[in-house]
């Protein structure tokens, strides 16, 4: 499973990006919106064969890809559509790029862009939603600027409540797609 961009290769993960996928999960940066759990070692490597396995099902239900430079084939993070746990023709967004990339040429609005075109061109989708976190203002932007709208706000799990925070949840709709990005 491949996606190039103009940048970027969007594909499944293999063994071998482990030392990068740990690297980034462990910078302190990126454990910022995240659980305690969520950025030990032993979950990064369990969510990474994870990862693996669902690109092996068949039918396949959920793409989480791996993101490498094009030029240098670097892993600088992933993303993804996941339909798992989702009505028929829904699916959940999700994209994390290393910190070191983050606010930096338009990365992961390119790769937003070329995943949610595959999930209505090829996919199929009625409808791409996202979670995300109140206080990272960067997801809130990235959501905005595709025209996502913030359809509810939970109180979240109990680290975010311990921190003030709540769950914001996003919808995308393939009329909005049709309207304002497809050709």
């Amino acid at each position: 499973m491949e996606i190039i961009t103009k940048r970027f290769l969007l594909r499944d993960f293999v063994q071998e990006d482990e030392p990068a996928f740990l690297a980034y999960h462990a910078d302190p940066r990126y454990a910022e919106f995240c659980s305690s759990e969520e950025v030990t070692p032993e979950f990064t490597h369990e969510l990474l064969q994870r990862f693996m396995q669902w690109a092996t099902e068949v039918p396949r239900c959920n793409y989480q890809l791996a993101i490498a430079d094009r030029r240098t084939l670097e892993l600088i993070g992933c993303g993804g559509l996941r339909q798992d746990g989702y009505a028929a023709g829904q699916a959940e967004l999700g994209i994390e790029l290393a910190p070191q990339y983050w606010g930096r040429y338009a990365y992961a609005i390119e790769v937003g862009k070329a995943l949610i075109d595959f999930g209505f061109r090829d996919l199929g989708l009625e409808e791409i939603l996202g979670i995300s976190v109140s206080a990272n203002l960067r997801v809130a932007r990235l959501a905005e600027r595709y025209g996502f709208q913030a359809i509810a706000t939970q109180p979240g799990s109990d680290w975010m409540h311990v921190r003030g925070w709540n769950q914001i949840e996003w919808r995308f709709t393939r009329e909005s797609w049709e309207r304002l990005f497809s050709l």
